[in-house]
This record gives structure tokens, C-alpha cells and sequence, in this order.
């Protein structure tokens, strides 16, 4: 069995970067609780350690090693039939379920946990992504010459994004990766500058999408569509949707357009608001340009049995790594924002991409609601529509979800203490859905007898 697939290279003007080697995972910690695993897990550990090394060198490490995951590793480490340019290429890993770590026999996500505490697993296939995160992957989404020409386009527009600037717990913060919003029309894009409240307060640069973007919109959407049904079918309890989730089909009307340009860009862990989304929102997100890692944890529930020393949470079940290579698109599911948070990794070093150099693009495209305009949705003592969020920690009260005050998100305001538990049917719709779906025909009406 072949674990990797090397590839050479690419090569762009000017002096070559010399590439510093990733830090040597450390494994110290968990080693006692993986030498009690079976040699199934033992196997798909070291192959996300060692993912240059096929099954059978691995096997033969752990023999000798008597089943120490830790010696086995080390034996690999200096193993001199690896070539020192072979351990540095970005490959592709072959999936986990050649360890027999992988999806129950009936479909649906993997049993058995992959992730140890404080550790990091590389999956890069599509059938151990969505076995063991709440995301589908697929690879060379569009065709290649599309795919240049949609990355070409948004390069053209690049320098032009700005940083986000926002407060956080009393401290401004700058984003480390620039970003846009675009919309359908330029219609919308006018009411989204006059109507909705992004952190706080109103946003000044909304444009309307790039041509290609449109096109794609549309292949996106089928895609996604057919992402969700089989989620549905394969992965959820009894082939049903989620509570909260949508019934309907997904069509996106909105995208953020992030830019990472250089391996020091990024962001850090995070859900993302669901205030114009709803609950159980699907999220489709097509990079281009550079390979980056896209890295996602589950939240645990406060419990002493996964607080850290320091009294923390961070990271108590470990995290997951998904390698987002040019052309693919990843669709977070409808249980993503709820249970897990998401983060872009910094890099020591990136292949450079011939077209985007060190840049990376990534359109995620979303579907807003009507009925979650800010018109619709509560106001807090400042004036200002609330913000949706939903508890993630707290383990009486957790999956329930709540409106805020967010207004001191802005540099130099101060928030109020407003909150107010928030309140969904089973597909996901608020208390007034129905007055609004009435408003909407009747203004539907208007405009056709005009």
C-alpha cells in the first residue's frame, strides 16, 4: 500500500525558500493511554505521524518497538531509507480505513474517537473526512482551466480587501488575513450596507460577485445539495435531518472572500455567526491557490474530566487537521457550528501555487434568510439587532440558542447586558417566519400588479 503519492515542487521566480522542518510531534504525554489501544489505532496514529511510510514499514516499526507507539516513532524518525526531500513533500495520504479506522459497517460517522487529548490527526482523504468530522470533501471541484480562471479573477480584486478590526475582551484586534463580502446584486449589496449589522455595526465595502463567482455559485449549490442528502442518509440517526435543520434546499446568496497571503496568515479558532445563517447552517468553502491546513476541534461540555491543568478546555479531545489543496471544496454540515470550532493554521513553510504564488483564496458561500433579517430579529438596549449564538459549554443549557448584545465588539463602544434565549421550530424557523412569509407575498403581490 502506497501512503503517499509524492509530487514535485513547483517553482516560482526568485530565490527559493528554504523550507524549516516541522516541529517533531510530541507524544509523550499520550503515550500511556495509546499503548492500551488496539494495534488498529496503534497503526493510524503513526501513519498520521509518519504518513510517508506505508502500512507494512509501520507494522514491522511497532513490532520491534513491542508495541510502543513511541519508540515506534522515534525508529521512524531515523529511519535512513527515507530520504531527508521525501519526508518534506506534501502528499497524499492513503485513508485511514486501510487501518480498519473508519466509518461504522452500517455508514455513518466513526465509533470510535481518533483524536487523543492535546494531540493533531492528519486526514486527507475524503472517506476518513467526513468519517470523523462534520465535513465532505471533494477534490478537483471544477475543471482546471475554470478553476485558474475563477483564482485569476480573484487575485485581480485581492489587493483591494481589507483586514477586519473588532474588540475582543477589551483589546483591539486586527485580523492576520484580508478578507470581502459579496452579494448576488448590487440591490443587495445596498441593503446590506444600510440594514445589516456585522460585529456591531455597519459594513462600508459590500460588492457584487465576480462574474465567475456566479457561475460557480451555481455548481456549488448542486454539489452541496447532494452533500446533504447523502449526510442525511449515511450519517444522521435513522436517515433524518437534525432538529433545526432546514428542510429546504441549500442556495447560497452571499460569500466572505478570504485572502492568506504567506504561510504566517491565518485565523484562529472559531464558529461562525449565525445570526443571517440560522441554526444548523451548511456552509460550502472552495479554496484555491496555495495548500493550507484547515484544522477543526469538537467542544466538550465543562466537565472536570477534560479541563486542562491551567482550568481550561482548549483542545481537550485534540484536533483534527484537513489538508485544502487548490480546486476543492469542503462543505461544513449542519452539525458544524453547534459542536465544533474551525481555525486556519499558521505554517512554517507552503508550496508556492504557479498562478496564486503564496496566496490562498477561499470562497465560503452562504445562505442567508429572510426571516432572520435585522428588522426581524430582537434589538438590544443599544439600539443595535442582536447577535445569534449558541451555548457550546455549559452542560444544562448546551445546543440551546440565544440573542446578544454585540455592540461592544466595536472599537471604543460599550455593550449592554441584553440576552434573550432564542427560539426555532424543528426546521429551524423563528416565531415570526410565518408573519414574515405573509409580508413577503403580499409585497410579492405589490410588485406584480405595479
Amino acid at each position: 500500500m502506497d501512503a503517499y503519492v509524492s509530487r514535485k515542487r513547483r517553482r516560482i521566480s526568485g530565490p527559493e525558500k528554504v523550507r524549516t522542518p516541522e516541529p517533531e510531534p510530541d507524544i509523550q504525554g499520550a503515550n500511556k493511554d495509546v499503548e492500551e489501544e488496539s494495534t488498529d489505532f496503534k497503526l493510524a496514529v503513526l501513519a498520521s505521524l509518519h504518513p510517508n511510510h506505508n502500512e507494512e514499514t509501520l507494522l514491522e516499526a511497532l513490532l520491534i518497538s513491542d508495541g510502543s507507539v513511541e519508540m515506534a516513532s522515534d525508529a521512524l524518525k531515523y529511519d535512513s531509507t527515507i530520504s531527508p526531500r521525501k519526508k518534506q513533500v506534501i502528499g497524499y495520504q492513503s485513508s485511514l480505513s486501510s487501518y480498519r479506522i473508519g466509518p461504522a459497517e452500517n455508514g455513518g460517522p466513526a465509533k470510535k474517537t481518533l483524536t487523543k487529548k492535546g494531540k493533531t490527526v492528519h486526514l486527507y482523504t475524503p472517506e476518513d473526512i467526513e468519517a470523523h468530522t462534520p465535513c465532505s470533501m471533494i477534490h478537483n471541484f471544477l475543471p482546471p482551466e475554470e478553476a485558474d480562471v475563477l483564482l485569476q479573477e480573484l487575485l485581480d480584486e485581492s489587493p483591494t480587501y481589507q483586514r477586519g478590526t473588532f474588540k475582543l475582551f477589551d483589546k483591539v484586534v486586527t485580523s492576520k488575513s484580508t478578507f470581502c463580502f459579496y452579494v448576488d446584486s448590487w440591490d443587495e449589496a445596498e441593503r446590506q450596507k444600510t440594514e445589516y449589522i456585522y460585529d456591531g455595526k455597519k459594513v462600508d465595502d459590500v460588492r457584487r460577485s465576480l462574474p465567475w463567482m456566479r457561475k460557480i455559485s451555481i455548481k456549488v449549490q448542486e454539489a452541496v445539495n447532494l452533500e446533504i442528502q447523502r449526510r442525511i442518509r449515511d450519517f444522521y440517526p435513522g436517515g433524518k435531518k437534525l432538529k433545526y435543520q432546514s428542510p429546504d434546499p441549500w442556495k447560497p446568496n452571499t460569500a466572505f472572500v478570504n485572502c492568506y497571503d504567506g504561510p504566517k496568515e491565518n485565523v484562529g479558532y472559531h464558529s461562525d455567526q449565525l445570526t443571517y445563517l440560522g441554526p444548523r447552517a451548511v456552509i460550502g468553502s472552495l479554496s484555491l491557490g496555495v495548500a493550507r491546513e484547515f484544522r477543526v476541534r469538537k467542544m466538550v461540555a465543562e466537565d472536570d474530566e477534560y479541563r486542562k491543568s491551567d482550568g481550561s478546555l482548549a483542545d481537550a479531545q485534540g484536533q483534527i487537521s484537513i489538508h485544502l489543496p487548490h480546486n476543492s471544496l469542503l462543505v461544513m454540515h449542519a452539525e458544524m457550528q453547534e459542536e465544533w470550532k474551525h481555525s486556519i493554521a499558521a505554517a512554517q513553510a507552503i508550496d508556492p501555487h504557479p498562478i496564486a504564488k503564496n496566496k490562498r483564496l477561499n470562497i465560503t458561500y452562504r445562505c442567508y434568510k429572510e426571516n432572520l433579517h435585522p428588522k426581524f430579529t430582537p434589538k438590544c438596549k443599544c439600539g443595535v439587532p442582536t447577535v445569534l449564538r449558541c451555548v457550546q459549554r455549559r452542560k444544562g443549557t448546551r445546543g440551546r440558542y440565544m440573542w446578544m448584545c454585540h455592540a461592544d465588539y466595536v472599537p471604543g463602544q460599550e455593550g449592554c447586558s441584553f440576552f434573550q434565549w432564542a427560539e426555532f421550530d424543528e426546521d429551524g424557523e423563528p416565531p415570526w417566519a410565518q408573519k414574515t412569509k405573509g409580508e413577503r407575498d403580499k409585497e410579492g403581490m405589490r410588485k406584480e400588479e405595479v
